[in-house]
Formats: structure tokens, sequence, C-alpha cells
């Protein structure tokens, strides 16, 4: 019995998804232990005793063989156990559940936005391909891509918080209930946007004019199919592939590029979370985060493989 290509074509991504989870979890045990310096002498104070150095060693089971702590620590994986911080003795997943809040509403106000800007500026500037409405989208994008984020939040900062006065420069003073004073939110997420919507105007520009120029669409015009019906239901899907996986791919920065924002605006999320774990060499929480990064970006690469596939059927399925 013959199965569906698409079926197929899922079966082979969640495998990869799969082997790409573990290679994850191997990766981030490898590379914390790679991290340079004790994690028992940092610990121990600014005079360590050795006994005090080998009772912390002993507890964090750090006399033990790698391997065997890397079983250990996979093996509590499988069951939501993160294992516990070093430095205060909470529970890893706790620390990710207080952090997860700040960081899931940046990066869902940002997603939130994206979705209408891009694609609609996209489609407004493949609309008008070649005039004025075109050059100032297509110039405006390629001009703000070029900013690095951190130079455009300290550029934010120092204009609208500083010199005008119009919104808070920090979160500090606004505790972690963020909805309460969306003008905390206003900096952080301008900054988040800045990138990722430029990149998706400019792919669903691209995408459009190559969809609207396509034999199909010539000979549906010809036919008499009117002009947005023949945009919307017949280029727009064709143009929508490479967006959706530049959406995924974005999403995936979202996580990377909340560290930096967060750090700029000190806003107590994921990211402040994880840079304050590396300065005091808490392993455990280094390696929780690093895994609910890793373990994100596999999902919604595999969720965007799966939705590019089904938007281009002609593309095979050995996609």
């Amino acid at each position: 019995m013959r199965h569906s290509p698409w079926r197929s074509f899922v079966a082979r991504r969640l495998l990869l998804g799969v082997a790409q989870t573990a290679a994850v979890v191997l990766l981030v045990f490898a590379l914390t232990e790679a991290l340079p310096g004790d994690a028992a002498v940092a610990l121990a104070g600014d005079q360590p005793d050795p006994a005090r150095i080998a009772a912390i060693r002993e507890a964090m089971h750090l006399d033990r063989p790698a391997h065997e702590r890397l079983a250990q620590w996979a093996a509590g994986l499988t069951h939501g156990d993160f294992g516990t911080s070093l430095v205060s003795g909470r529970p890893v997943a706790q620390y990710l559940t207080d952090g997860f809040g700040p960081t899931l509403l940046l990066a869902g106000l940002t997603l939130a936005l994206l979705i209408p800007l891009g694609f609609g500026l996209g489609v407004l500037a493949a609309r008008h391909e070649g005039r004025l409405t075109d050059r100032l989208i297509s110039s405006g994008a390629l001009a703000v891509y070029a900013v690095p984020e951190f130079a455009l939040g300290v550029l934010l900062v120092t204009v609208l918080a500083l010199r005008l006065g119009r919104l808070p420069p920090t979160a500090v003073g606004y505790g972690t209930d963020l909805l309460a004073h969306p003008a905390v939110l206003v900096l952080p997420v301008l900054v988040l946007l800045s990138r990722p919507v430029c990149s998706i105007v400019r792919l669903v520009r691209a995408g459009m004019i190559e969809a609207l120029a396509a034999p199909y669409a010539v000979h549906a015009r010809r036919y008499g199919i009117g002009a947005a019906r023949v945009r919307y239901a017949h280029a727009l899907p064709n143009a929508l592939a490479p967006a959706v996986q530049q959406l995924a791919r974005t999403v995936d920065w979202l996580l990377c590029g909340v560290i930096v924002v967060e750090a700029l605006f000190v806003i107590p999320g994921l990211g402040t979370l994880l840079l304050g774990a590396v300065a005091e060499r808490d392993v455990p929480v280094v390696q929780g985060l690093a895994v609910v990064f890793g373990v994100l970006t596999v999902v919604l690469n595999l969720g965007a493989d799966l939705v590019a596939h089904r938007l281009t059927p002609r593309a095979g399925v050995a996609a």
C-alpha cells in the first residue's frame, strides 16, 4: 500500500526534528561543560576552602564522569525536570516560568504587529512596483534593516525617552506586570520589530512581483478575472511560502534578539535571566534556557517547513 507524499514528507520532517532535538541537548551539555572556570570554585566564594570546594563538587555531581551526568540530565529533561539552580537552590523550571511571561509578551506583541505590517507593506510595494510608494517602502526597509538593534535601541531611548520624555527609558520600577504599563513596551517592541518587518516586506514584495508576472496570472487577467482576485487568491498564496519560512526564522530570531532588548531596557524576562545565570556560572539555569531556546527553534522551523510545503505543492515531495 503506497503512502501519500504528504504523509511521507511529514514523517521525514518529524524524524529530522527528533534528531535535531537530541543534537540540541548534546550540544548544550558540551558547550556548558566547555565554559571556562570551575563552577564549584566560583560558588565557594572569594576565599574558597578546599573542603568546601570538594563538598560543592560532590553536591553538583561534578566528581562523576561527564557521560553519567549527561545521562542523568537528559533523563530528567524527558520528565520536565531541568535541574536545580546552583546559586539559589530553586528548580530551574521555576526560573523559566517566572521569566517566560515578559519574554512571551514581547515576542507576541512583536509578532502580532509584524504579520500585518510586513505582509501589508510588501503587497502594497508590489502593487506599485517602480513607483514612488514602492521606492519609499523599499528604501525605508533597507535603511532600517542596516541599523543594528542595539544602536537603534540606544537612539530611540536617547530621542524619545531622554530628550522628549515621551516614553520610559527602561522597565525599572514597573515590576513584572508589563501589561499594566503599556508605555514601557513601546520602545522594546519597536526595536524587536525593526529588522524582521524589513525582511518580510522585501520577501513578500519580491514574491508578489514574481507571482503576478507568472503565466497563470497573466492568463487569468486575460480571461477577465478581477485584478484583486488574481492578486490575493492566486498570486499571494504562491508568494507566501518563502515569507512563511522567514517568519519562522524571525520568531526564532526574536528569542535571541529579546536577550539584547531585555538587557537594554532592563526587562525581567528569559534574556535577563540567561545573562545573570552566565555571570554567576549557574550551569543548570544556562542549560535549561539553552534547551528551551533550541527546542523552540527546532519546532518553529519544522512547522515552517510543513506550511511552506503545503503552500507550494509544485515544489514536490522531496523538498
